[in-house]
């Protein structure tokens, strides 16, 4: 393996207040953001290393309001893999965390078509890299939605990972970003079938 570090380009994406920001400066800056503050795009970039291999992560933390969705297009487009965050203690940032995942399928689906000329690349699962995360794990007494609803969530879109976080206590939060490089690594070593 040459000595050239590899930048990944993850985009994390979900609705408003749903920790977004506080996962990412948790990661990057390993410090707890306990303030709300929408964002509309922020970017972060950590040297690390995944199973004795230097990475260089470039992290995008993207606005989960609605009014934002044409941004999120270009977003989808710039990335490698992505990580669909929702809240336990919100059941609406749940649901939503569906379309976040099918926004990302089409947008990537017509980016990969017109650079291969229109042809059809199969299941666009295999290529694209998708963690499901439910944020906020701490919240006990607050949870709206089970591990078990979002392990089934997360097999019904046919993500790559599911885990539930908490980037107030940091738990499981550099797993997901790392494991979701891991994912990369093997959908790219992964022999294609013509």
């Amino acid at each position: 393996m040459s000595g050239q570090m590899k930048l990944y380009k993850i985009v994390v994406l979900g609705d408003g207040g749903v920790g977004k920001t506080a996962m990412i400066i948790r990661v990057a800056l390993e410090h707890f953001v306990p303030t709300y503050d929408p964002t509309v795009e922020d970017s972060y970039r950590k040297q690390v290393l995944i199973d004795s291999q230097p990475c260089m992560l470039d992290l995008l933390d993207t606005a989960g309001q609605e009014e934002y969705t044409a941004l999120r297009a270009q977003w989808i487009r710039d990335a490698d893999l992505f990580m669909v965050v929702y809240s336990i203690s919100s059941r609406t940032s749940f649901i939503r965390s569906e379309r976040f995942v099918s926004q990302i399928r089409r947008v990537k689906q017509s980016t990969i078509e017109s650079s291969v000329g229109g042809a059809d690349i199969g299941n666009l699962g295999a290529v694209v890299p998708i963690c499901l995360v439910g944020n906020k794990s701490d919240r006990v007494t607050e949870r709206e939605v089970s591990t078990q609803e979002g392990m089934a969530l997360s097999r019904q879109l046919k993500c790559d990972i599911f885990l539930e976080c908490s980037a107030k206590t940091h738990f499981n939060i550099e797993k997901a970003f790392y494991d979701l490089v891991r994912v990369y690594w093997r959908k790219q070593h992964k022999p294609s079938v013509l």
